[in-house]
């Protein structure tokens, strides 16, 4: 929040500046009655204290949470209205509004991870069948990204090639095996399994094994993708909202079952 002194009062581009609006908008306000500034100056200036900033940046706040201006305006001035609690209330509301973004984030996070080694002829489902399976969110532009880093590869064209002809079926099946194994590893961090331990190596296998399903995966490159699960904040998210640090957890166990398989994680390369 803006601090200013008690005794000071702000013309309407410096509390503009200050909290970040326009003078337009400031002056729509004090028109309809929302912030009226407290004084004026000698030649009709509106003059801002404190107490107008700090109406301001509660405005700011439910505007913010989605609120028409003449319900904050109400809200402001009804007495039996307490502050707390409404704002308590909005609170849980934007706690549940995250919850269901984050939900959509996973989905496109899946889809940025199944879709990281498939061009646009792989994917041979309808809008309706694209949803179904992968989510309302599926949206084929972020194959682009995928197609930046990793087109000129192997392992693209042999992921097109498998992929390119797979019926709706198919592809649920793809999608019901990854969830499981998400699921398994989830499972195993929350009942505290070692990474480099026999459990955690056999996990980090099945997770290879999800990812043969489109290309050829050997253990060094499986290490390469493992790094973007913690470097990449969408993978970090993906992960760690199936359990709270899945992604380094999963990160760590790939590592040392490569190093079991005879593969340095430090200098594992894309082969």
């Amino acid at each position: 929040m803006t601090e200013m002194r008690q005794h000071e009062d702000l013309t309407v581009g410096r509390v503009a500046d200050l909290v970040g609006v326009s003078v337009r908008t400031l002056h729509h306000w004090d028109g309809i009655g929302l912030v009226r500034p407290n004084g004026r100056t000698w030649s009709g200036y509106r003059l801002y204290d404190a107490n107008d900033v700090a109406r301001i940046h509660r405005v700011l706040v439910y505007r913010e949470l989605g609120l028409a201006l003449a319900q904050i305006g109400r809200i402001l001035d009804d007495p039996a209205v307490d502050p707390r609690e409404h704002l308590l209330r909005q609170r849980t509301q934007l706690h549940e509004r995250i919850h269901r973004l984050e939900k959509t984030a996973r989905a496109v996070d899946e889809m940025i991870e199944r879709t990281h080694m498939t061009n646009e002829t792989s994917i041979n489902l309808s809008p309706e069948e694209q949803a179904r399976i992968f989510g309302t969110d599926w949206d084929p532009a972020y194959q682009d990204e995928a197609r930046e880093r990793w087109g000129d590869t192997d392992a693209w064209k042999q992921s097109a090639a498998r992929n390119r002809d797979w019926s709706p079926a198919q592809w649920q099946e793809v999608k019901d095996e990854v969830d499981a194994v998400e699921m398994a590893l989830a499972e195993a961090l929350g009942r505290g399994v070692a990474p480099g331990s026999e459990e955690a190596n056999l996990l980090a296998e099945r997770h290879r094994d999800s990812i043969d399903r489109h290309y050829d995966c050997t253990h060094s490159m499986q290490v390469v993708l493992a790094r973007m699960y913690t470097e990449d904040p969408r993978f970090a998210a993906h992960y760690d909202q199936r359990a709270e640090g899945l992604a380094g957890w999963l990160r760590r166990a790939i590592e040392e079952n490569a190093r079991a398989h005879g593969v340095d994680p430090e200098t594992a390369s894309w082969q």
